[in-house]
Formats: structure tokens, sequence, C-alpha cells
């Protein structure tokens, strides 16, 4: 910054703070007391009206506030479970002044700033919103204020780990979900390369929150891309308001039960919190969080491969387990007969000293059935770190330039292992997040700058580790010394190809030697002849295989070429070094940036209200070629921009309008704009109905733009053209045949050619090409809201909504595989695939003709799954109810239902990821209150089975219940609070998403200690 601007600057500065200085004062002290029994009430708001300023009174109820300026004053006066007050002050000094407040058990009483983005009472907001108050945090039923958030109205959780939750609203969820926004502190928690919030990995403790609030449904209006599902808001505690020491210590244990998957093991968590404020001028605060726990095991054995299981055997060869792995690199029997290798490794020496004839593959009979095989996996706990770990700290600076500026400085910083399912299962391994923020906050005005910044640490691809791990191994035991060498890889590792061709040699020596059989003899056995025979063949093959190659936990292995030893921890972690496509560890340091402002027209405009912002973002993306094709001089960086106004009147006491309208622009995409209209009708000044219509949209995600990434069965790739240029996706061959074919197809070709041995009629017949390649672009939604809220006989809440979706260019991702061409007279003698199959083309067959053997096999040289938009219209609906009924003696019971629905719309070729159950319900019943000093709360929770499909695993989710309570007992003079409790507490374990962990029981103890709690 250049002098000529830093002076005026400066200049400024010091005449604002020598005018502040110069002002009289107006002095306010006095006493906060409960009007009942006449105790001091700690931790009271007092905030002046139309200024930042504000205090909190202390130990004695005693509270001090010095205002620059003159009266007359309004004082807000708020407590939780208390009724809120105002008071004029039209003095310059008042001292002792008396505050006598009431308790409150009423209901709705709630003020939200999210739904508008001005204050205005929870039960006039224009669209469904949900909030969470101190109380509601400190006497929630579940084990943590985080996981509580299930329990809202509308609200989806998925769990990838005990400390990783994802929460969605209203369908399409996922365990990374790129349609939610949660802003902590007005921070967007995405990850800036997975594009998705990371949950509570970074977020505040219990010990510094003062608020969640959640509207459900699209918020692009206000909130901009990606609000598409919703929004979660959770705000930490200003440190001039809440001050002092706090701290909070919990320890409990987890895997119990008679069905654990593991033995049961210990918990901790524990959270420091220190805030001081002098003068009203500047406060700091500190927070401190550690939270360590055996992480809920995967231990899921649906075969994502069931539809290829023999017709007639007892087991599928070709199984593949998500929790399993290794199991994913698979191969077809019949590939065999038109590999070169396969023939020469069968006529070595190794099968030529009376154990094996030769000859017998070469019979001219296709002995090899066609039977999917996969390499026998590894279980997730020998490759997976399950000590789930996180470290918080988190600190804010605020300064009060003067009584209605405050410049604040906040951060936060998240680290630990965790555990993501994303395409694959992620171990999250020293994984770091750290955020940034500058503000100026004035009472009609906002202006912020932050930035997020991602460490991948030691994280890695969990089935990437077992494909080295057996690479590794093939290499080291491969038995032949003449083709080891043909198996080694460019790193000294070995070829999967090893195991599996031994794999079929292994199954045809047991049909000639053990069996008996002549080759073609099989198919003149009966079917139950033959079932019997090809099992004990594929039994005797995995047998075989496994001997020379798989390891595990506790075993050892020797390399026959060097002589070396290596245990299993030793391999484990030699096959982790290297970084994608190398090995299976991401070296990604991300950022995104980002700069908003908002101002309020309250101060110049009274018949309307009127709020104006915009905002700036960019991702900086770093995985060095890891996730994206950033190597360096290849650096990406994606800008946004964006603005916003929003418009709202009351025609009368019983009517408001309100509106808004957004724009945002993304370098690679067209601008879009979206508008929100919203009315509220309160009838009888008791019963409030809305209505609201209101667009959304979602950029694609950094990874729906960029992505790059070998998934060893299939490359992931971003949906720019870039893209389908790099890999040939729009190729034709020289003489203008499609290369490009879709996914079912190739499948359906594949199955045929091993079902008949004929590749040529299959290709012809089967083959389906791509030819309609469609760049990704923002997706659009459109949404209907009906809603009404009442506050009956202050006593019974109702909230109910209805919604009807409308989507349009739905992002999903659709899968190709790409076919090689004759190119001259030699290749026309064999056809490759990538596996080394060949056959004998037609004589016909000419230069540029397609090369269907190319495409026998998949991996990621030559199938691709890319990001895309469906060309239908996808619908849905739902709705959803919360009833809360305020019983006598501060007992509250209550619950909420909630609906939803997939119409229709998908394409045959889409992802289906709706994801979400049709119905679920939960019920609460607590009390805060049940002595002076007990309280307790308990929530059951019930949701139905529903269909899940993500690219990691399809299948069915099954219905579960779960049962949480608490008892807490409030020890006054140490000022604490002693809480025991579970969450799940039958023990019954469940999944909230196919290829998550098992979720078992909680039973834990905890003490607070907190200055500020009534």
């Amino acid at each position: 910054m250049q002098s000529a601007t830093i002076k005026p600057l400066l200049s400024a500065i010091l005449f604002n703070c020598c005018y502040f200085l110069a002002q009289a004062q107006t002095t306010i002290s006095g006493t906060v007391t409960d009007i009942e029994t006449g105790e001091p009430l700690i931790g009271v708001n007092i905030l002046v009206q139309g200024t930042v300023l504000g205090t909190i009174t202390d130990y004695e109820g005693n509270f001090n506030l010095n205002v620059t300026s003159d009266p007359p004053l309004t004082l807000t006066i708020s407590s939780v479970g208390y009724e809120r007050q105002e008071l004029e002050i039209s003095n310059k000094a008042i001292t002792n002044l008396s505050v006598k407040m009431t308790e409150s058990f009423m209901l709705g009483q709630e003020v939200v700033v999210s739904a508008s983005r001005v204050e205005e009472s929870i039960l006039q907001s224009p669209v469904s919103i949900e909030k969470m108050d101190i109380l509601a945090i400190q006497n929630t039923s579940s084990d943590n204020y985080y996981k509580a958030i299930a329990n809202l109205k509308g609200v989806d959780v998925a769990s990838s780990s005990i400390n990783f939750q994802i929460i969605n609203a209203r369908g399409f969820g996922n365990t990374g979900n790129t349609r939610f926004v949660q802003l902590t502190d007005g921070m967007d928690t995405q990850a800036p390369a997975l594009n998705f919030p990371i949950g509570n990995l970074n977020g505040p403790s219990e010990l510094d929150i003062e608020s969640v609030e959640l509207i459900p449904g699209a918020s692009s209006a206000l909130y901009g891309p990606s609000a598409f599902n919703g929004v979660l808001l959770i705000n930490g505690k200003n440190a001039f308001d809440y001050q002092g020491l706090s701290a909070f210590v919990k320890t409990g244990v987890n895997h119990t039960g008679s069905n654990a998957d593991h033995a049961p093991a210990p918990l901790y968590d524990m959270s420091l919190r220190y805030a001081k404020a002098f003068k009203d001028k500047f406060a700091f605060k500190v927070n401190f969080s550690y939270s360590q726990a055996e992480d809920w095991h995967g231990t899921d054995r649906t075969d994502r491969n069931a539809s290829l299981q023999p017709e007639g055997l007892s087991f599928n060869p070709g199984a593949d387990y998500p929790h399993y792995h290794g199991d994913e690199a698979g191969i077809n029997l019949a590939i065999f007969p038109f590999s070169d290798d396969f023939q020469l490794i069968a006529r070595g020496t190794r099968f030529d000293n009376g154990r094996f004839a030769s000859n017998y593959i070469t019979s001219g009979n296709n002995d090899l059935p066609s039977h999917v095989v996969t390499l026998t996996p590894y279980a997730e706990e020998d490759l997976i770190d399950y000590g789930a770990e996180n470290i918080k700290f988190n600190t804010g600076l605020y300064y009060r330039i003067n009584d209605k500026v405050e410049l604040s400085y906040l951060f936060n910083g998240g680290w630990g292992t965790s555990i993501y399912t994303g395409a694959q299962r992620y171990s999250l391994s020293n994984f770091g997040i750290t955020q940034h923020r500058l503000q100026l906050r004035g009472d009609n005005f906002q202006v912020k700058a932050y930035g997020t910044f991602e460490d991948s640490g030691d994280s890695y691809i969990t089935e990437f580790l077992a494909k080295r791990v057996n690479d590794l191994a093939v290499g080291y035991n491969y038995p032949d010394d003449f083709f080891r060498e043909q198996f080694y890889g460019p790193n000294g590792e070995g070829s999967l190809t090893g195991y599996l061709v031994d794999y079929g040699i292994e199954y045809l020596r047991y049909l000639a030697d053990d069996a008996g059989l002549q080759p073609g003899e099989i198919d003149g056995l009966s079917q139950a002849e033959r079932l019997a025979i090809q099992e004990s063949a594929h039994q005797s093959a995995r047998g075989y295989v496994d001997g020379l190659y798989h390891l595990g936990a506790g075993t050892t292995t020797t390399d026959l070429e060097t002589g070396e030893t290596y245990t299993w921890e030793q391999l484990k972690k030699k096959a982790k070094k290297g970084v994608v496509p190398d090995g299976p560890s991401f070296a990604d340091k991300s950022g995104m940036y980002h700069a908003e402002g908002q101002y309020d027209f309250k101060n110049q405009i009274d018949f309307m209200e009127l709020q104006m912002g915009a905002s700036f973002r960019m991702y900086d993306l770093g995985s060095k070629g890891t996730i994206f094709p950033d190597t360096a001089g290849n650096e990406i960086s994606i800008k946004e921009y964006g603005v916003y106004a929003q418009m709202g009147k009351r025609f009368s006491e019983e009517f408001k309008l309100s509106g808004s309208v957004r724009f945002d622009k993304n370098e690679n995409f067209k601008g879009q704009v979206n508008p929100r209209i919203a009315g509220v009708w309160t009838i009888g000044g008791t019963h409030n109905l809305r209505a609201a219509v209101q667009t959304g949209f979602r950029f694609p995600t950094t990874q729906g733009q960029y992505i790059d990434l070998d998934i060893i069965s299939r490359r992931l790739l971003g949906g720019l053209p870039q893209f389908y240029d790099t890999y040939d996706l729009t190729k034709t061959s020289i003489t203008g045949q499609p290369l490009v074919f879709t996914q079912s197809s190739v499948d359906a070709f594949r199955n045929e050619v091993f079902r008949t041995g004929d590749i040529t009629d299959a290709a012809a017949g089967l083959l389906e090409p791509f030819t309609n390649a469609k760049p990704v672009k923002p997706e659009q939604v459109k949404s209907i809201e009906l809603g009404y809220k009442s506050l009956l006989g202050n006593k019974f809440l109702i909230d109910a909504v209805y919604y009807y979706n409308i989507y349009t260019d739905f992002i999903t991702q659709i899968q190709l595989v790409k076919a090689e061409e004759y190119t001259d007279d030699e290749s026309l003698d064999r056809d490759t695939s990538p596996y080394g199959y060949t056959y004998d083309p037609d004589a016909g067959a000419t230069a540029g003709d397609v090369a269907p053997g190319s495409i026998l096999n998949g991996t990621s040289d030559n199938a691709y799954q890319i990001y895309t938009n469906i060309d239908n219209t996808v619908k849905t609906q739902g709705a959803a109810i919360g009833l809360t009924y305020s019983l006598p003696k501060g007992y509250t019971i209550g619950g909420n239902y909630n609906w939803n629905q997939f119409i229709s719309g998908y394409d045959d070729n889409a992802l289906k990821d709706f994801n979400t159950p049709e119905h679920k319900f939960n019920i609460k019943f607590e009390n805060r209150k049940l002595t002076k000093n007990l309280g307790f709360a308990t929530t059951w929770r019930w949701q139905e089975g529903f269909r899940w499909e993500s690219s990691f695993v399809k299948g069915d989710v099954p219905a579960y219940s779960t049962l949480d309570a608490q008892v807490s007992y409030k020890m006054s003079k140490l000022k604490s609070i002693v809480k025991v409790g579970g969450s799940n507490l039958l023990g019954n374990y469940y999944i909230q998403s196919l290829g998550g962990p098992n979720i078992g029981a909680i039973y834990y103890i905890s003490v607070t200690f907190d200055e500020l709690m009534n």
C-alpha cells in the first residue's frame, strides 16, 4: 500500500480515537436478579440498541456499561430461559439499576437472523428454519451438540467416522454433501479440494457455541452457490458478551454389546475456554479442545459384484466388499484365451514338471469359465487408521473502534485423523483445516474477509494402499525367476497380472490333474457335476495364489530376489510411500479466499427494509497433481463473484412481503440470476402462514470441474471441455467410427464375448457409441414452499412445511470406455487390450477400424467417470411437521415427522443418489429443571430403510431406531454440571449410509465448569 493511501487512513483512525475520548460518556451500572428467588443471575446479556456495545453480568449479577452516546438509550436485556426485556435510559449516569427477570418456559420466542439476514421472530420467518440456543445445546440428549443437529426437523445425517458427520436436507445426500453450506462464524467450512463441509472437525467446542440455525431448502438467493439444499449457521460466543474461564471434560466407552465388532474402547473429550474484556474496548478469547476414540469400524460385506456371481455357485469368486480392500482388482477368466502372456506362462517350466500338461490350454477348448475373479482382500482394520483424533484451537480478538463499530480477528484450526467415504475409502490421517477471518462490523453493515487452508497431511486412499501391498507381494514372491522379471514394475513392485494369470492356470491345472479331465470334457458333465468341479477349482486356485502372494497382519514376506524379509507393518509402510498416481497418498494444500460485505439501509430508509451485499471468492488448488492436473507450471485457480439485494415491506400488522435477487458468476460458466419472493400472513396474532417461491443453483465443484484422479478401475474426470479433449472422449477412428462407448453397453459386450468367444459379432450388436459429449454446467432448482407456524396458548408450538422442487441440468457422473483402433498393417495381426489380451480380427478389418478387444477389460487407461448434466427434469417433494408442548412443572414433550419423496427424472445412465429415507420421525421428552439442580432429556429417533446409490456402493440401508438420554445435575457452588448419558443406549448397531461404518452405543459421563451457566 502506498504512503499516499496509508497517511489518510492513519489520520482517520487517529481522529476517530480522539473523537471517542473527547465524548461525554453515559454510564450505567446495576444488578440483575431472578424475580422469584432474588438470586443474582450470571452471564445476562445487556446490549445497547443501535450500537455494537454490550456486556454481561458477573458472579454477583452486577454489570457496568460506558456509552459515548447521549440519552435516550434503549437497553435490551436477555438471558436464555428468561423473558427478554427492553429498558429506556434517560439519564447520563445511572447506578444501582435493579433488573428483575422472570423465568420463562414459553416456546417460539427465539430471534433468528439467517432466514433473511436481519433479526426477526422465528414464528414469522418467511422460510422454514430451525434453531438450537444455548440451553438446547447444553441439554441435548445426544453425546455432543453437533450430533444433536440430527434431531432437528428436516435433517439427514451420514457418518463416515465417529468425528465426521455430514449434514443434509431435502434429498440427494451423500457422504460428501456438495449441495449444503455450513457457516461457522460466517466462514464457509468446506474443504477447498473436497468442496463439502467437513462436519465439526475444525468448528468450535460446546463451550463456545451461542446458537445453531438451520435453513432446510434452497437458499442461493442470499447465500450464493452451493446453498442448494440448505444452510447451517454455527455462531460462536463473542468475547465481550461471554467472559471468564470454562472447562469441559468427558470420558466414556464405545464398542460395547454382544454384536460389537471391537473390544470395548475408551473415548475422551475435553475443552477449555477463556475470554476477557478490558474496559469495553478490547476483548479476546482462546479455545482449545481435544478428542480421541477408537473409531467405528467398517465391516460391510455387501457384495458390489453380486450380479456377477455365477449361477449355481455357492459363493462369488468375483466378490467386491466395501470394507475389504484389494478385491477392486479383478478379471473374467474367459479373457485369458485371448492373452499371449497367459499362453506364454502356461507353457513355462513351472507347469511342465508332471503337474500340468502345458498343451491343455492350446487344445482349442475354452475350459476357463466366464467367471469374474477378484483378489482376496485385506480387512479394512489392517489398512486404515481407526484411531480417531481431533485437536482444535480457536482464538478471537475484538476491538471496538467506537460505540457503533467493532473490528475482530478470528482463527479456527482443526487437525486430526478421521475417515471419509467418497468414491473410495480415504484415511484422513493428520488432516488439517485452518481459517483466518478479519471482520469490521457495525450496527448496519458488515465487511469480512477470510481464508480456508487445507492440508492433506498423511492422508491416503485405502484401496490404493491394498493394491500397492499386493503389487509388492507379487513382485517379491513370484516363484519363477524368468517370469518374475516380466511382472516387475518400474518401482520394483509387481503386477497384479501375475496373481490373476496364476489363478487361471491353477484353475486349469485342477481340471487336468485333480479332476482328471481332458480338455473340453467338463462340458459333457451334468450341471451338478460341473458346478461341483468349478467350485473346487476356484477354491484350489485361490488357495494356491493366496499361499504365494496374500499377506496379512502379523505375517512376514521375503523378497525372493534380494532375500530381504519384511513384516506386515514394514510392507504396509513401504506401500504407503509415494503420492498419486505412483502411491496411495495425497499432497494437497489447496486454499480458498473469500470476501464479502453487506449494508443495511435501516438508518436511511424507514418505509421498507433494504439490504445489499457483494462477495468474491477464489479457489487456489494445490494438490500437486494428486487430485487435479495442477502440477508445476499448471496451477489452477477459480474465481467467483456475486451481488445481491433484499427488500422487505410490512403492509400491515398481518402481512409482510419480502424478496431478494442475487447474481453470481464463475469464470468457467455463465452468470446465474436467482430470485426469491416470500410472504407471511399473521392471523389472529397467533397463526402464521407463509409461502415462498425461490430458486437455487450450484456451480460444479472444484472436483466437478477439474478432478483428474486414477482410482485403479477407472479415472475420475472433471466435466470441463478440456478433459474431453485431453482424453480423446469425442475421438473417432481415422475412418470415422466411434471409439468411446457407454459403460453399460461395454458390460453387455464383455458378457457376450465371454459366453460365446466371438468378439466381432458381440461388438457389432451391443456396443453403444457415446456421441453426446456435454461439458458440465451449473445445476438449477426451483422450489415452492408452503408453511404454517403457530404458538397456541403459549404452550403448544406447531411448525409444518411442504416443498416441491424442480431441478434442471442436474449434475451427475457418467461412465465411459474408450477403445483403440487399428492404425497399420501390423496392428491388424493382433488386437491388444491394456492387459495384453489378443485375438485375430476378421480378415475384413482395415486400418482405422475399432479394435474391440482393447476393451475386454477396464482400467484407468481406458475407463472414465466424468461429470456432466442430466437432460431430464428432476422432481422431488416433501413435508415435515414439528410439535412441541410445554407441560406443567417444566416438562416438555415434542417431536417431528419428515417425508421426502423422489418423483421422477433420473436418466438410466445417471447415478441415482437421492439417498434419503421417505419416512422418519423423532420424539423427545425433557425437563431441564426437574428439581432445582436435576434435569434430563431423552430422544427416540426412527427412520425407514431406503435405497442408497453412490460411486462407492449401491444397495439398501436398513431401517434403524436409536434412543439417546442424559441426566444432568447442577452443582451451583462449584458452578458445574455433571451429565451422565448415552447415545444409541440400546446398543443396536446401525449404518447411516451404505459403505459407512457400524455405529454402536456411546456411554459417557461429563463435567462442565462454566461460570456463565445459569
